[in-house]
Order: C-alpha cells, then sequence, then structure tokens
C-alpha cells in the first residue's frame, strides 16, 4: 500500500487543543434538529396546500400546480450549473426549496392578510390598503420569510456557504419554492374567474397571467432574493473579526432585495406602460448583471482551484498537472467521462468526488492564507487529503487524459520547472 505523503504547512494556521468536549444537551441533537425541522416543513406545507386549495378550489388547485411547475426544473438546474466548481449537497437546495414554497409561502399569505386587513380596517378605504399592502407590506414580509432560509444555512450549514456563489444558490432556490407556491395560487384563482366569465384560449385570464408569471418574469422572485444571498455570501467572504461587516452586508442585501420587490410590485401604479417600463429598463438589466455577476465569480473561484492547489502537488498529495485541471470545467468533466468509459459508473462517481473535494480543499487554503479559516483547518485539511488519497486510484489517469485532451501543443507546467506534456492551465 502506498504512504501518504507529509501535508502542506498549513498557511498562518496553529492547531489548538480541543479539549474535553462537553456533552450536548437535547436539543442541539443532530436528530432532534432535523426532526424539528422536518414538522416545521410538513406542517407548513399542509397548511398552505389548504390555503391555496381553498381559494382556488380542487380544480382551479390541480391547473395552477401543472402550470406552475413548468419553470421550476429549468431554474432549479441553472442554479445547479452556477454551482458545479464546488457543489453544495443536495439536502440544501431540498431545505431552501422547501422552506420557500411552504415556510416563507404561509408566512406571507397569512402576515400580507393581515396587515392588509388591518390597515383597510384603520383607514376605511381597502383600496389604498391593498396598493400599500403590495408595494410595502408584501416586499418586507416575503424577502424576509425567504431570507430566513439562507440565514438558517448560513449559521447551520457554514461548511457549506463558502462564498457568493453558495448565496446566489440558496437564495435562488429559495425564491423559485415560494414563487413555485404564490404561482399556483395565482394561476388558479386566474382559472376560476375564467371559469365564471367563460373566457378561453388565449384571451383568458390564465393565459395572461400565465405569460406575465411563467414567460416573461418567471425569474423575479429570485432576482429579489439574490441580492440577499450576494450579502450573505460576501459575509462569509469576511474574517470572523469583522462583525460589524459580517452583520451588515446581509442586512444591506436584504434592504436592496425588499427595494427592488417594492418597486416590481408597485410598477402597475406608474401608468398604463408602468409595468413594461420597470420590466425593460430595470428588471432585464438587473437580471443581466447579476448573471454575469455570478459566473464571473464562478470563474474566479476556477481560479481559486488554479492558485491554491500547486502547493499539494508540491507535497506529492497531486499529481502535477491535476491542479489546472481540476481549475478547468472542460477537463473535469472529460475526465469523469474517461472514468465512466473505462472504469464504469463507480469510477465515474469516484472522480466526480475526487474533484469536489480538491475544489474544497482549495477554498479550504484559501480562506486559511487569508485568515478566515477555523479552528478546525488542520483537521478539516487532513480530512479533505485522505479522501483525495483514498480515490487517487480512478482519478489520476482520468484525470492526466483530461489534461493530454485539452491542449493540443507540449507546454511547460508553472511552477515546478521541468515539462509535463499537453495542458494549457488557462484555457477553461
Amino acid at each position: 500500500m502506498a504512504t501518504s505523503p507529509p501535508p502542506p504547512a498549513s498557511p498562518g494556521i496553529t492547531a489548538g487543543g480541543t479539549g474535553a468536549r462537553r456533552h450536548a444537551h437535547w436539543w442541539q441533537r443532530k436528530w432532534v434538529r432535523y426532526a424539528a425541522l422536518t414538522t416545521l416543513l410538513t406542517l407548513s406545507g399542509l397548511v398552505i396546500l389548504a390555503l391555496v386549495r381553498k381559494q382556488t378550489g380542487t380544480e382551479g388547485f390541480l391547473v395552477g400546480l401543472g402550470l406552475a411547475v413548468l419553470p421550476v426544473p429549468l431554474l432549479v438546474a441553472a442554479f445547479r450549473w452556477l454551482d458545479r466548481v464546488d457543489p453544495g449537497p443536495w439536502r440544501n437546495l431540498l431545505f431552501s426549496f422547501a422552506w420557500g414554497a411552504c415556510a416563507a409561502a404561509l408566512i406571507a399569505i397569512v402576515a400580507n392578510s393581515f396587515a392588509t386587513q388591518w390597515i383597510a380596517t384603520a383607514t376605511a378605504d381597502p383600496s389604498h390598503a391593498d396598493t400599500l399592502g403590495a408595494t410595502v407590506i408584501a416586499p418586507i414580509v416575503e424577502e424576509s420569510a425567504k431570507a430566513a432560509a439562507v440565514l438558517l444555512v448560513f449559521l447551520f450549514r457554514r461548511g457549506d456557504f463558502t462564498g457568493i456563489v453558495d448565496g446566489v444558490v440558496i437564495a435562488g432556490v429559495t425564491a423559485t419554492g415560494f414563487a413555485f407556491t404564490e404561482n399556483i395560487l395565482y394561476l388558479g384563482t386566474a382559472f376560476g374567474t375564467d371559469q365564471l366569465t367563460g373566457d378561453t384560449g388565449i384571451f383568458s385570464v390564465t393565459a395572461a397571467t400565465f405569460f406575465v408569471r411563467v414567460i416573461m418574469s418567471p425569474f423575479a422572485h429570485p432576482l429579489f432574493t439574490v441580492l440577499t444571498g450576494i450579502g450573505f455570501g460576501v459575509a462569509a467572504l469576511s474574517a470572523d473579526r469583522q462583525q460589524v461587516r459580517r452583520v451588515l452586508l446581509p442586512i444591506t442585501g436584504l434592504l436592496l432585495a425588499m427595494g427592488m420587490h417594492a418597486m416590481w410590485n408597485g410598477s402597475s401604479t406608474f401608468g398604463e406602460y408602468g409595468f413594461f417600463a420597470v420590466y425593460g429598463a430595470f428588471m432585464v438589466p438587473a437580471f443581466g448583471l447579476l448573471t454575469w455577476l455570478a459566473i464571473w465569480t464562478r470563474q474566479r473561484e476556477l481560479g481559486t482551484v488554479r492558485t491554491e492547489l500547486p502547493s499539494y502537488a508540491v507535497a506529492g498529495w497531486l499529481a502535477a498537472p491535476e491542479p489546472y485541471v481540476l481549475g478547468s470545467m472542460k477537463a473535469r468533466r472529460l475526465a469523469r467521462q474517461y472514468a465512466t468509459r473505462h472504469g464504469g459508473r463507480d469510477a465515474g462517481r469516484a472522480v466526480a468526488e475526487y474533484e469536489a473535494y480538491a475544489t474544497s480543499l482549495a477554498f479550504l487554503r484559501h480562506r486559511g492564507r487569508r485568515g478566515r479559516a477555523g479552528a478546525d483547518f488542520a483537521v478539516r485539511e487532513r480530512e479533505l487529503l485522505h479522501e483525495l488519497w483514498a480515490r487517487r486510484e480512478p482519478a489520476r489517469p482520468a484525470l492526466e487524459y483530461a489534461a493530454r485532451a485539452t491542449t493540443p501543443a507540449r507546454s511547460p507546467w508553472p511552477g515546478y520547472g521541468y515539462p509535463y506534456p499537453t495542458y494549457n492551465p488557462y484555457r477553461s
């Protein structure tokens, strides 16, 4: 059996004694938290199901459900694609979607209805109450409810929440779940209206609602909440000693999300073409800008992989070409395909895991060099290194093949002083 090489020196991290662990209280046990969270989401889902079905009717609920589900796979796939460099666990995405669709939607329906009715009673002006509820109350309540999911992942899944992309993905998937439930309500209600008026086809209320909410603006709720996610993501990149910054950044992101949401909801009050003006002049450019920011951040993550992993190659944990292969999504894909083709699904899965562990290792070292790693840096580094070492047999030939396949000419490997064949680390 091959002996694993010693790990490289940890960048500025001193391992301290852990001491004896205190006995965890019953409410701190993992299974208790899982049970409580599952119960909360299940009860929220049952209540929101009953409320929506009561308002839309059974037939309207089924029609709304069938139409509202259409954009969900595309949005989730887009956020999952964005997270491919260092993919978080599926359980975080499932929690985020469930929170948005169940807990956040229930909070929004109850709080919005209560606040609007209270304003209408206090002012004796129902139309003014509806406008105020849509432009002020709804953005505050809904964005706060969705932000709660991002906060929970940030606090309790801190190891999975390391930067802007993680914040964007968690926030986006939460908002996708929220929009899914909201679309069921709106589309189901529109179908009920059409049943009463007898309207059908493209001139029906259902068709118009579907066009506006599913075709034109499926990204609206994700766009708002992504601003909150970016705030949490930048906070995750901040050092632990920057407590004020770590608090103010998420709050700033949440306020921006509320502001954008309020502008979107209030667009109908800006005149006959107010909706289209806000959509074309504000929403679409904002969507393009945030999309560019997310993709740029993903490319920076790949650059971090190429920058941080060479020290582990020098120490013997990785082969020399691997830091640069792992910094290219094309090369990573080729390595997985090669392993699956020559070793079966298990080999392909092992290579995918190797890539994920190596990426986590690069991010861990990056945080360590910038003084943002926790006290368990050395323990976590050792765990990741051994996970890599356990998968080196299927991974190394696959990554070597990917290195040869992604460059047409011989090129020296930077930082090692001797040539390695056929790979340009700066190609994606």
